[in-house]
């Protein structure tokens, strides 16, 4: 597999874009009634084979306890993502396309929390690969780009979070930030799996405290490394 970094505008755009449309004519999107239930323990979940059984592995809620946003209701769309969509995040989607199939991008899911306001706000991120390697190294770039574009140090190996975990932190008083509140970020590689995790809220801690708990229980719904 020949290596390259996405194209800047990534993955953590979406949770940009879907903050910046919440507001406008009463938000473009409505939260999911209900609220969170604990959750059984679950045997060990198999690789899915689609992106319908990827689907059923990603959290349904979050610890904030902020409501679901449905998925087609978001612009663009959250749920299934494949790599004509991820690309077009991207300022080359051309090139992307590419990328990501020397990735060896199979498909993803994508999944929102809020209020119908701009902040808080939580995002899941989960894409799946053909190998281990193909997801690892698109988790690190992903992280390496998003410390470049926010300008802020990156944390490799973040302590508490399992290896190969990355963790970036944004106070929304930086200028280059440009984040409606202060914001937490992290992407691991998990066998064959990118997972990622974004949330928004009143400061860097709660909102790094939220990003952290969600990514232990995501990773935890996904088939063992």
């Amino acid at each position: 597999m020949t290596s390259g970094r996405p194209a800047r505008r990534s993955r953590a755009v979406v949770l940009l874009g879907v903050l910046a449309c919440l507001p406008a004519a009463g938000g473009c999107a409505r939260a999911v009634d209900g609220v969170p239930t604990p959750a059984a323990p679950r045997a060990a979940a198999a690789t899915p084979g689609s992106a319908a059984d990827l689907q059923a592995l990603i959290v349904t809620t979050v610890p904030s306890g902020l409501p679901r946003l449905p998925d087609d209701e978001l612009d663009p769309p959250a749920g299934e993502k494949t790599v004509a969509d991820v690309a077009a995040y991207s300022d080359d989607p051309e090139r992307e396309r590419e990328v990501l199939m020397e990735y060896g991008y199979r498909y993803g899911w994508e999944r929102f929390w809020g209020t119908g306001g701009p902040a808080p706000m939580t995002g899941v991120f989960v894409d799946q690969f053909e190998h281990r390697s193909g997801a690892a190294a698109y988790a690190a770039d992903l992280a390496h780009n998003e410390a470049k574009h926010y300008d802020a140090t990156l944390i490799e190996s973040a302590p508490g979070l399992p290896g190969g975990c990355h963790l970036l932190a944004v106070d929304d008083t930086d200028p280059q930030a440009r984040l409606v509140g202060p914001a937490a970020l992290a992407w691991c590689g998990h066998g064959v799996f990118s997972v990622s995790v974004t949330a928004v809220a009143d400061s860097v801690d709660a909102a790094e405290e939220e990003v952290r708990t969600v990514l232990d229980a995501q990773l935890d719904r996904l088939p063992p490394r």
